[in-house]
């Protein structure tokens, strides 16, 4: 590799995984505990493992299945590119293990964190953080580390035909990013059954322990207790791992793709526009590690004070990126160097928009949340009816922010001349890149969440003392908020990594063009151009890509439709799967009444074993309406209903995507703001509304929202891989 910041990318991947191998064995290094404590431990660790197996049995199934599909697209029909098999493959494997190193980590550290509660809370605050931060240095050591690998080996194996160097790396570019459908769909194997998985449980743990049978949250006598510990790893650990690695190496893969186009006709701009992209995530994971040291906290710290110290260590990553960038582009000389520097910070800034405003909509310290409780004193109804409200009204900031992000990074790349489309839509993809460049420590936040909760459920029910169960109290309401603003981080990632995406599906059109023969393209007026020296105005214009071209209005209506579909399916989904929940708690509860007066133990492992079961059933049909409907466009209205149907499903899901996660938030925290002491405290009339309202939430917040951010990706990766059937056998 010529360019000397290509290293940057390979050595910040070895040293992400390194770091991670460190802080993983000082986790293990630390006390478990009590026997009872480490017997819990061991019947979360092991529904977790057993579940994962599960889900892999069937992921591999599937994989198999579509890796054959793959092939004789590929090797038979030819309508594919040779290298999709493989990368297939290997974006489904690393992701998969991506999840299983942040689950194997998360049920050890819960325990690990309980037992360091015992002595402090800066000890136990430290044990819980850095265990989230593996999580999130495998993630970008994983995603980072494949992108560096196959663009290494493309580069070495793919020769340079008739068209030059400049077609060469655009036609690299683009092979690689096919690495991002197995990420895709292993995404949504591990984010809608790990919700389906999550909500099951904790619904039925809910209404038959807590409402009616007025047992305490994580009460050992309730037979769901452990799976919903169980489901807080599987979905925001391996769930939300998962859906970020696949935002990380989808922003990586498009902006390096985006950037080979924009200067295909100069070959040494080009390849610094490719590198950047990859040196600016290795730069944000060094400071990421660097962050990661900066968090700890003092004994007696209050919520403002946690808060305080989780954000030091993301504030000063991201204020160090800003700076480093700057640099970083320089060095490289790239065209423009602070239009592109402009558009890094673009991200950076719309997600800290974003995950403010979910802050704002969903934390009990503000008033949307606090008007949700004081609905409740109305009942049910009422409290349903705000929520619903302050949901809808959440939307505003984030697509606000989005908006700008993508208008002002566009701008910027392209030095405000709304004509350069290729640079504009390669600020876009970096302004993508730069808000998920400190992924390392914004997932090290988010992955802490879990843990600590099932460090609190571990303390409840291994009997520790009141001063134990306040820390960890005081560690899982601050993970309630590093929770709520990481949706909200993801579900804005995912926006920018779609419009990504969607861009570059045109470049993926361009490569299958030439391979199909088709070198010369026709374009109004009588006018010609070669495929190899088009811009994307002039595909846009090829293909007729307007809002007066019914297939492009079709494909908008057929996205938003599907974004809904998706949506009213996973809801279901974990309706179903709660009502065999809590049929099964009832069972045990009817048959050994020994159980609530605390003197036989529940069947956990059965309890486990049907959110298991129930989770594998339920994903199957929205994961093939996610990958069916691309192909299904594609073929039936050809290359612009398929661009208007990510378009739609873009702008549908995403808004849908804020609403549902936002109104779950804020009535899960206008519920924790009850049992505060607030409108009655715990068993109150206004409490039992709010449990309520928290169980409509549930599959909201945790199963149809954020899986929602996957399901928008999905469509567009489907899409770029698929490109090679709708150019050879679309009817339009």
């Amino acid at each position: 590799m010529n360019e000397p910041v290509f290293w940057i990318a390979p050595i910040a991947a070895l040293l992400a995984l390194a770091f991670a191998l460190v802080f993983y064995r000082g986790m293990v290094a630390q006390d478990e505990g009590t026997p009872k404590m480490i017997e819990i431990g061991d019947h979360v660790r092991r529904g977790a493992m057993a579940y994962l197996r599960q889900q892999y049995k069937v992921m591999g199934i599937a994989f198999a299945g579509l890796a054959v599909v793959f092939a004789i697209l590929a090797w038979g029909l030819n309508a594919q590119s040779d290298w999709l098999p493989f990368t297939f493959l290997a974006g489904g494997l690393f992701s998969a293990l991506a999840g299983f190193f942040g689950m194997q980590t998360a049920t050890r550290a819960s325990t690990r964190t309980a037992a360091a509660a015992r002595t402090s809370l800066p000890n136990a605050l430290k044990v819980a953080f850095r265990s989230g931060a593996v999580m999130g240095l495998v993630v970008v050591g994983l995603g980072l580390g494949n992108i560096v690998l196959w663009f290494a080996l493309a580069n070495a194996l793919i020769p340079e035909g008739n068209d030059g160097e400049g077609v060469r790396m655009v036609l690299i570019t683009t092979t690689v990013l096919t690495f991002g459908v197995g990420a895709s769909l292993q995404a949504m194997f591990a984010r809608v059954g790990g919700g389906i998985f999550t909500k099951a449980a904790d619904v039925g743990a809910d209404l038959v322990g807590k409402v009616e049978s007025g047992i305490p949250e994580d009460d050992p006598r309730n037979p769901a207790v452990i799976a919903d510990n169980v489901g807080d790893n599987v979905g925001d650990v391996a769930g939300m791992g998962a859906d970020l690695f696949e935002s990380y190496v989808g922003a990586i893969l498009a902006a390096s793709a985006l950037g080979a186009a924009a200067f295909v006709a100069e070959p040494a701009l080009q390849i610094k526009a490719v590198v950047a992209p990859m040196a600016i995530a290795g730069l944000g994971i060094l400071l990421s590690i660097a962050g990661v040291y900066l968090v700890s906290t003092k004994e007696g710290a209050t919520q403002k004070d946690l808060l305080a110290s989780l954000s030091r260590g993301v504030n000063v990553s991201s204020a160090l990126i800003v700076v480093a960038v700057a640099g970083l582009l320089w060095l490289l000389d790239v065209p423009n160097v602070w239009g592109m520097w402009g558009a890094v910070v673009a991200g950076l800034v719309t997600g800290i928009v974003v995950g403010r405003a979910t802050e704002y909509s969903t934390s009990a310290s503000y008033r949307p949340t606090q008007l949700i409780a004081n609905q409740a004193e109305g009942g049910p109804a009422t409290l349903v009816i705000a929520g619903v409200g302050v949901g809808m009204l959440s939307t505003s900031v984030p697509v606000l922010a989005v908006s700008a992000g993508t208008m002002l990074s566009f701008l910027f790349a392209s030095g405000f001349d709304l004509s350069q489309m290729n640079l504009g839509l390669y600020g876009v993809a970096i302004a993508a890149v730069g808000m998920l460049s400190t992924l390392g420590i914004t997932l090290a936040s988010d992955a802490y969440g879990p843990i600590a909760d099932n460090a609190g459920g571990n303390a409840e029910m291994s009997g520790l003392g009141s001063e134990v169960r306040a820390r960890t109290d005081a560690l899982d309401s601050l993970g309630n908020t590093t929770a709520a603003t990481g949706k909200g981080f993801a579900i804005g990632s995912a926006a920018l990594t779609a419009l990504a995406l969607i861009a570059s599906y045109l470049e993926v059109i361009r490569i299958e063009l030439v391979r199909t023969g088709e070198t010369v393209l026709e374009l109004d007026h009588g006018a010609t151009i070669t495929t190899a020296e088009a811009t994307l105005n002039d595909f846009i214009d090829y293909f007729n890509v307007n809002l007066l071209n019914p297939a492009v209005l079709v494909g908008v209506l057929l996205g938003a439709m599907v974004a809904f579909t998706f949506s009213g399916l996973t809801v279901q989904a974990v309706g179903r799967a709660a009502i065999l929940m809590v049929e099964e708690v009832r069972r045990q509860f009817r048959e050994d009444p020994g159980i609530l007066q605390g003197k036989s133990q529940p069947d956990y492992e059965r309890c486990v074993a049907i959110s298991t079961v129930g989770a594998q059933r339920e994903m199957i049909l929205p994961a093939v309406l996610s990958v069916a409907t691309p192909v299904v466009v594609g073929l039936l209205l050809g290359v612009a209903g398929v661009i208007g149907l990510l378009m739609g499903g873009l702008s549908a899901g995403f808004a849908l995507a804020i609403f549902l996660s936002n109104s779950g938030g804020a009535w899960d925290n206008a519920k924790k703001y009850i049992e505060e002491g607030h409108h009655g405290g715990k068993n109150s009339r206004a409490h039992r509304a709010a449990v309520i309202g928290d169980t409509v939430g549930d599959p909201f917040k945790d199963t149809s929202g954020p899986s929602l951010n996957i399901q928008i990706k999905l469509m567009s990766i489907v899409a770029i891989v698929m490109a090679g059937v709708t150019i050879s056998f679309g009817l339009l």
